[in-house]
């Protein structure tokens, strides 16, 4: 938990401080935004590589070894007054977090059983959330009153707190007799629509949030200081959505993906119909934020269950496909606010998030027969 609340940290840390190393670097704001945009197609494109490389190698020395990575960029990054240092240190984190997602989850429901794996994968997403709610504005705020190169060397202090345990405590097993290395009941189907519908989400969700300040200023009329509250409500909301879906992961991991995407498209497009009114503003906003975060975990969840071949290797693919549609989101809700303006984000994220809900409602007409559990024979 530890090691995905500094990780997640690390990946939203510069959205708060653009202004502040632009200032310290002398390069455009613009610029700056490339650490975050190169982070995000980073792990797109390494996720899936990465797990295949390191599939044969114990799950501890791989963690230890992400982290390792997370402790030596960030001090480079914290030491070096460089744009370019800064911009390689970040890229050596996101390959970090590209393998991190894939290998963090089958080990850590690996050590629990397999009736309480939701609740683990909610702890790892409350974890990756309170990034969102404390560790970023903390950072922000931290970078603000003294320099930005101070929260940046606070991850590698992070970094090694978390690896110390890791690498005395976790078992040393080759990873493909871990009790989480295969999916318990195998399902190349299920695997391609949760694949699809998240997908479908991510890129929905970001072509809209991408925006959401100028949404906020320009469309609901709200003021600068009421926009960074509503950030913060947004930021809890999605820690309440993960903290209550994890709760009820275990018992209906099906419906709770449904949920969770029904509830962003809601959000979504009641934001575009009803955005000019404060109050709906409030309540669809927090309805969309209650639906991020779950969204990716119950995906995360249908993974370690429907996985054709390797967990490791199916969430790799569920992680490289959400963050490839959080950059395609971004991409595409540049393009339609140049065309129909900030409403019209949300508009199309929320269209995008209607058809993952259409894939996963379609999901019997394509389901193959159902497979039986992993080790128990199928009945006739």
């Amino acid at each position: 938990m530890l090691a995905a609340f500094t990780l997640n940290t690390a990946e939203n840390l510069p959205i708060g401080l653009l202004e502040v190393i632009s200032a310290s670097l002398r390069v455009p704001v613009s610029a700056v935004g490339l650490l975050v945009t190169g982070y995000g197609l980073t792990v797109a494109v390494a996720s899936l590589p990465l797990a295949h490389a390191t599939r044969a190698v114990p799950r501890r020395h791989v963690l230890t070894g992400l982290l390792a990575v997370l402790i030596v960029s960030s001090l480079c990054a914290a030491a070096v007054a460089s744009y370019g240092v800064l911009l390689l240190s970040r890229l050596l984190t996101a390959l970090a977090q590209a393998l991190f997602w894939a290998v963090m989850g089958p080990v850590a429901v690996g050590l629990f059983p397999p009736g309480v794996r939701g609740r683990v994968v909610g702890a790892l997403s409350v974890a990756g959330s309170l990034a969102l709610v404390l560790g970023v504005p903390a950072g922000t705020w931290l970078g603000r009153q003294s320099a930005w190169q101070v929260p940046v060397a606070l991850l590698a202090a992070l970094g090694l707190a978390a690896l110390v345990p890791i690498a005395v405590l976790l078992p040393t097993s080759r990873p493909e007799e871990g009790s989480a290395a295969h999916g318990s009941r195998p399902d190349a189907r299920r695997f391609a629509v949760v694949l699809a519908a998240g997908t479908l989400s991510a890129t929905g969700a970001f072509a809209g949030y991408t925006y959401v300040v100028r949404f906020l200023g320009e469309v609901s009329g709200f003021s600068t200081s009421a926009v960074g509250a509503l950030l913060v409500a947004f930021g809890l909301a999605c820690l309440a959505g993960v903290t209550v879906t994890g709760a009820v992961l275990d018992r209906f991991p099906r419906a709770a993906l449904t949920a969770a995407v029904a509830t962003q498209a809601v959000g979504m497009l009641g934001l575009y119909a009803a955005g000019t009114e404060p109050v709906a503003t409030v309540v669809f906003l927090t309805l969309m934020g209650a639906a991020l975060g779950p969204v990716f975990m119950t995906t995360q969840n249908a993974m370690l269950h429907c996985a054709p071949g390797r967990t490791d290797i199916a969430l790799a693919a569920n992680s490289g496909s959400y963050n490839a549609g959080i950059a395609a989101g971004a991409a595409l809700g540049g393009l339609v606010l140049s065309l129909a303006g900030v409403r019209g984000t949300f508009l199309c994220g929320g269209l995008l998030t209607v058809a993952a809900c259409a894939v996963l409602s379609a999901e019997h007409l394509l389901r193959s027969p159902q497979c039986a559990p992993r080790n128990e024979p199928r009945s006739p």
